[in-house]
C-alpha cells in the first residue's frame, strides 16, 4: 500500500526548514534590494524596492544638500542583477526622491533635524516611514530600517557610515548601528 508507513523510527522533518546548501546564495554575493528583501521579510523585490525609497527619503530629510550629495556618489552600484527593467537602476537611484518637485525642494530647504513639530525625530522618523511605505502587517518596522540600513552600509565607506550617524535621531542611530 503506498500510504504505509514502513520506517517509523524517523523523526519528520518540515520541508520549510531545510535550506539546500546548492541554491543558498551568500549574503555578500547578494544585491541590495535581495539584502533588504531577505533580510525585511518582504514578499517581493518591489516592495523592498518601494520601502527602500521611503526610508531613503526620510533619512535625505535630516541631512544637508552635500552630506547626500556626498552618499549618492558612492552609490553607485547596481540594486539588482537583472533583464526586469522596473528593477534595472543603481542604489544611487533609489537614494534620490523619483519625484522631480520633492527633489527639488528637498535640495533648498534646511535639514528637518531636531524635535517634531519642526523637525524630526526618532518617534516622527519611524511614523512617517509606517505611514509613507504602507508597510504590509507581516513585516516588522524596525527590521525593515534596519535591512534597508545594513544594505546600505555595505555600499558605503566608513567616513559616509559614520557621516550618516551623526545626522540620525537616538532611537534611529541605534539602529543604524545596529544594522
Amino acid at each position: 500500500m503506498p500510504d504505509q508507513t514502513f520506517r517509523k523510527n524517523i523523526p519528520e522533518v518540515d520541508p520549510t526548514e531545510i535550506e539546500d546548501a546548492r541554491t543558498a546564495i551568500a549574503d555578500e554575493n547578494r544585491s541590495f534590494l535581495e539584502k533588504v528583501m531577505v533580510r525585511s521579510g518582504f514578499a517581493d523585490l518591489y516592495d523592498a524596492r518601494d520601502f527602500s525609497e521611503v526610508v531613503f527619503r526620510v533619512m535625505r530629510d535630516l541631512m544637508t544638500t552635500d552630506a547626500i550629495d556626498r552618499v549618492e556618489s558612492e552609490l553607485h552600484h547596481p540594486a539588482l542583477e537583472t533583464d526586469e527593467k522596473a528593477l534595472q537602476m543603481e542604489v544611487a537611484e533609489l537614494w534620490k526622491d523619483t519625484n522631480p518637485i520633492v527633489r527639488f525642494l528637498s535640495r533648498v530647504r534646511q535639514p528637518l533635524r531636531g524635535p517634531a513639530p519642526i523637525g524630526i525625530d526618532s518617534n516622527l522618523f519611524l511614523t512617517r516611514v509606517a505611514n509613507e511605505s504602507g508597510i504590509p502587517g507581516t513585516v516588522d518596522r524596525d527590521r525593515a530600517i534596519q535591512a534597508v540600513f545594513a544594505a546600505t552600509k555595505d555600499e558605503l565607506s566608513p567616513e559616509r557610515i559614520q557621516e550618516i550617524a551623526g545626522w540620525l535621531p537616538d532611537e534611529i542611530r541605534a539602529l543604524w548601528e545596529q544594522a
